[in-house]
């Protein structure tokens, strides 16, 4: 990314009538917000100018000095606008303090985005002039068609072979969509389904409508048909060697979405809990592994997996002693061995997918899936992620807690007398009061949406018990938590999502 002297700098802050060109005195109030907006409006670059928007923090609209402090927690929220997954897909920027009319000031650059359209909370952001606002069909319809003509990751390469009907339009517009934009973005909608199948990159154009890697991860009916090893290969070892028996297996296949929701099923189903009543007053439960950990970890391998010139899946072996996660694939751009995992080292070799992945409620934020996944394994009391890197994988071994309980002899108490235990699994979960299912299917529901076998799996049951669909009932009455679906209640795709009232009440209990 070029450099910009003082001089240039200089030029652009007092070129009033630039489209290029943004101020804002402070960091303050909405100015996030609409930071954000100018961000996504340049990356778009709707005139074609070719050349990057400049964001000056610290600046009155005259191009006068504010008086801005800029201390170093202001740059790093500045430069959290990159990665904080409001912007899709992720804008290429740079952030830093320069002298500019003898005062401070932020200087933000944002480069043309070989990707448009660019949308910040779901809305395409665009500037034409001193004018910003949301793009209106036929703008989207141009920074579409100018996609086509940049230099395209393979996640945007079309699948020749395919068609639209190889892509589940249920799940698009009943899961997909209500996901992805805006409420108010898809009230006002009256792009045809092709249209916005290509304002959400699943096809190549309106007037191309072959469907992408993107379109056939994400909503093909059967992607494997197409890319044969874009899968998980699930294997339950029984010891601590590739030899050992095997035994439990399992293909995964499916779109991005079924492969996570039955990792995440499988995951659960061999994590075991460790109940300790010896060492504090009340009982302590844990799971081998924090389930946390091992979904960022194994998403982390789907979204960065190389998806071109190999058939190999994700593997997901589970050891006595530890879990191996391989992905096809190496380190990727900015990404070297000795960068690997660290915090702003992040580079991206499937950007649309990683933006699919965030849509589905998958990713929550982007760059810092290792980062957490190695605190939710210190906070158990696991040891920390090991990575074996070379140029085509990555392997992941994870590790069980050294002093897992569930290796010895445990006592359970139970009715007022004490029972030997020698393991628990998750079907018998913690606490089954009714206030503790409640509590725990809020506190799983401000994760993001899940269906009832997801909240099932969340809470550590093996299956949608009986109480659970009563207490689920019972909560949606109680408008803790609603349909995202509320108009077809009996919808396939129908999840639940917790509700103002709900955080409060989780709020009041913890």
């Amino acid at each position: 990314m070029k450099r910009y002297t003082d001089q240039e700098l200089l030029d652009l802050l007092n070129s009033l009538e630039s489209d290029r060109v943004e101020r804002k005195e402070s960091f303050k109030g909405d100015v996030p917000k609409k930071a954000r907006q100018a961000i996504c409006a340049f990356a778009n670059d709707l005139p074609n100018h070719n050349e990057p928007g400049v964001l000056f923090i610290g600046a009155k609209d005259n191009g006068e000095p504010s008086g801005l402090q800029v201390t170093d927690q202001l740059l790093l929220s500045l430069t959290d606008m990159k990665t904080d997954g409001n912007i899709l897909p992720l804008p290429v920027l740079s952030v830093e303090k320069r002298i500019l009319n003898n005062a401070e000031m932020a200087v933000i650059i944002v480069l043309p985005s070989d990707m448009p359209p660019v949308r910040f909370e779901g809305r395409t952001w665009i500037r034409t002039g001193p004018r910003r606002s949301i793009a209106n069909e036929q703008e989207e319809r141009i920074l579409n068609e100018r996609r086509r003509f940049k230099f395209l990751p393979f996640d945007l390469h079309p699948v020749v072979t395919a068609t639209t009907n190889d892509l589940s339009r249920v799940f698009f517009e009943e899961e997909y969509l209500p996901k992805a934009f805006a409420p108010d973005i898809l009230a006002a909608n009256g792009r045809s389904y092709e249209e916005r199948l290509s304002a959400c990159r699943m096809i190549v154009s309106p007037d191309d409508p072959t469907p992408t890697v993107t379109g056939i991860l994400t909503l093909g009916r059967n992607p494997q048909h197409f890319l044969p090893g874009a899968r998980i290969q699930f294997l339950r070892i029984q010891g601590k060697n590739w030899g050992d028996k095997v035994v439990d297996e399992q293909r995964i296949d499916g779109h991005l979405q079924r492969q996570l929701d039955a990792l995440d099923q499988k995951l659960l189903s061999h994590n075991r809990v460790s109940v300790d009543i010896l060492s504090s007053p009340t009982e302590v439960r844990h799971y081998r592994y924090p389930l946390g950990a091992l979904q960022q970890l194994t998403r982390n391998a789907l979204m960065h997996r190389s998806y071109e010139g190999t058939n190999s899946p994700v593997m997901v072996y589970w050891f006595d002693d530890r879990i191996e996660i391989i992905n096809a694939g190496g380190p990727f751009g900015r990404v070297t061995p000795e960068t690997f995992g660290k915090p702003g080292y992040a580079d991206y070799r499937n950007p649309s997918i990683a933006e699919a992945m965030k849509n589905l409620g998958f990713v929550q934020r982007y760059g810092v899936g290792i980062q957490t996944a190695q605190e939710e394994l210190s906070v158990s009391g696991n040891p920390p992620a090991e990575f074996i890197l070379d140029n085509g994988s990555v392997l992941c071994k994870v590790y069980q807690r050294e002093d897992d309980l569930s290796q010895s002899l445990k006592y359970v108490q139970i009715t007022g007398q004490v029972t030997p235990q020698t393991k628990l699994g998750p079907e018998l979960g913690p606490e089954s009061g009714p206030e503790s299912i409640e509590r725990r299917v809020l506190m799983a529901l401000q994760k993001g949406d899940f269906s009832k076998s997801q909240i099932a799996s969340a809470i550590g049951q093996a299956s949608v018990s009986g109480k659970l669909n009563a207490r689920v009932r019972e909560m949606l009455a109680g408008g803790l938590i609603a349909y995202t679906l509320p108009d077809k209640p009996n919808s396939r795709l129908q999840k639940y999502r917790i509700t103002e009232k709900g955080r409060i009440t989780l709020e009041k209990a913890q």
